[in-house]
Parts: C-alpha cells; sequence; structure tokens
C-alpha cells in the first residue's frame, strides 16, 4: 500500500503529538503506542496498492503551505466493538484544490481518498473501544488551528518515506 500524505510544521506536530501522550496516559490507544520514525501526524490525501505518480507533482507542491482548522472528531467503524478516533479537518478551498489536482495527476487510488469521497482527518486512536470515546473527547481541545508544510509517500511494502515537499 502507498499513501501521499500531508505533514504539518513543528509546533502543529507537537501538539497533535500532545494529543496522543494525554490518550496513552488515561490508557486509550492512541497512536503514541507506535513509535517508528515514519509515525507522524499527518492527512492523508491518496491511497493505494498501485498508486502511480508522475514526475510532475512538483509544481503541485508549491501550493504548501496549507492552513488548517480542526474541529471537533470523526470515530470511524473499525473491527468489531473497536473505533478509530480522529480529528476532524475543516475543509477550505485551498485543500480541496490540492486534493483535486494531486488526483488529476496519480492513478489507482482507492475510492475513498478520491474527489468527492475523502474525509479529510487526522488519527489520534486505533482499536479505542466505545466505552473509552467519552474518556477520550475530555482529553481533547477539538479547535485548534495548523499548518501542513510537506508532503510524503509512504510504502507500507519497504517501509519507507519519500519527501515529495520539504520546505527545510
Amino acid at each position: 500500500m502507498h499513501s501521499i500524505e500531508l505533514t504539518f510544521e513543528d509546533s502543529t506536530d507537537k501538539a497533535i503529538r500532545s494529543d496522543w501522550a494525554r490518550l496513552a496516559a488515561a490508557g486509550v490507544p492512541s497512536l503514541a503506542i507506535h513509535t517508528s520514525p515514519s509515525n507522524s501526524p499527518h492527512i492523508t490525501l491518496a491511497a493505494g496498492p498501485e498508486l502511480r505518480l508522475p514526475t510532475t507533482l512538483k509544481d503541485l507542491w508549491q501550493r504548501l503551505p496549507v492552513d488548517i482548522d480542526f474541529s471537533g472528531v470523526q470515530v470511524f467503524g473499525a473491527r468489531t466493538g473497536t473505533y478509530v478516533l480522529a480529528r476532524s479537518i475543516v475543509v477550505t478551498r485551498p485543500l480541496l484544490e490540492l486534493h483535486r489536482l494531486l488526483h488529476e495527476e496519480i492513478s489507482g487510488a482507492l475510492p475513498l481518498t478520491r474527489p468527492g469521497a475523502w474525509t479529510p482527518h487526522v488519527t489520534l486512536a486505533r482499536r479505542i473501544y466505545g466505552h473509552q470515546l467519552g474518556t477520550a473527547l475530555d482529553l481533547l481541545d477539538l479547535r485548534m488551528e495548523g499548518v501542513c508544510t510537506r508532503a510524503r509517500l509512504w510504502d507500507s511494502g519497504t517501509r519507507t518515506l519519500t519527501p515529495l515537499a520539504d520546505p527545510a
């Protein structure tokens, strides 16, 4: 599986990692337990087992940075009796335009990541039980702002990250 992801500038990254740490400290199975160097807060723009990227994507990343507003949470069903908890992203014209232009250039994306079906979010916890959701929500400041400054390609088969755009 491959995914194209937006990642955040340092203060936004730290704020989301603080969410992960608060959840973990309260016994909620957050992403804080996933200590791989590849694990960082991100927004997935596209994913698929056969995701193909043209070499022309470089111009697309000139649209970064993109301001992000977080508002509320989303809960997705996972395995029976467990859920995924994520920060909701307010959909803005610059974010939607970046997403749309990306999908005009790539092929092989899963339907749920394509324009018209995509639900932008930042995952906070996986395999969370229903009785833990209230505790989790009490620990989060649901309104927050951030900035996406980088883009990367994740290859789960080789477990490698390839920078696509980095302001450094």
